[in-house]
């Protein structure tokens, strides 16, 4: 069967389900968090929506879904997830928080600064699923085991967060460098080649 027949087939929703479900575990991590801090729980609601994020775009693409729209909705799905795993986690710990505060703070503010930039100059929030973005993905999940099953900070936790500032960074400068709104940018250096590509158009 043809890609452009599984998309016609109710399987097209998988990636949508796969997506819903980890913003859905957001506010299930909180809840733990409040009144039932279970480390197994923790456990699998952070691999769950880790392999939710690997699988939605893999499967998408796999059923020739993988739309713009589709994409976004990924991206605001991680945003909604992490930033439900990190209220948790200050609830939890927030000694562990406030020993990070300031290069926390550093990433809140690259975060708010590229979403102000994007919705400036395209109109919309980036999705550029970037390379870096996803080491960041792995980082984050070693971070909230590290934090929410094992009630420890350790050196996961600051990877995690100065991985998220470079990956901010880099995003901030794909933005720069493209000339129109464009999903799925690898890195600063696809970036790059497209304007390239559009300046010679």
């Amino acid at each position: 069967m043809t890609a452009s027949a599984l998309g016609a087939t109710p399987l097209r929703h998988i990636p949508l389900a796969l997506t819903a479900l980890r913003a859905l575990l957001g506010p299930v991590v909180i809840l733990l968090a409040y009144v039932h801090p279970d480390p197994v729980d923790f456990a699998a609601c952070l691999i769950a929506a880790f392999l939710s994020d690997v699988f939605d775009g893999v499967i998408a693409r796999r059923l020739g879904v993988a739309t713009p729209g589709i994409r976004r909705l990924d991206s605001i799905a991680d945003s909604v997830f992490y930033v439900c795993a990190l209220f948790a986690a200050w609830h939890m710990h927030p000694t562990i928080i406030a020993d990070h505060i300031v290069a926390l703070c550093l990433l809140g503010a690259l975060e708010v600064a590229r979403y102000g930039f994007d919705l400036r100059k395209f109109g919309r929030e980036a999705s550029y699923h970037m390379w870096s973005s996803k080491l960041w993905g792995i980082a984050l999940l070693a971070a909230f085991i590290s934090m929410l099953v094992f009630g420890s900070s350790g050196l996961a936790v600051s990877a995690a967060i100065y991985i998220g500032i470079l990956a901010d960074t880099e995003g901030l400068v794909i933005s720069m460098l493209l000339r129109k709104w464009t999903s799925d940018v690898p890195s600063f250096v696809h970036a790059y080649r497209l304007r390239l590509m559009h300046a010679g158009a």
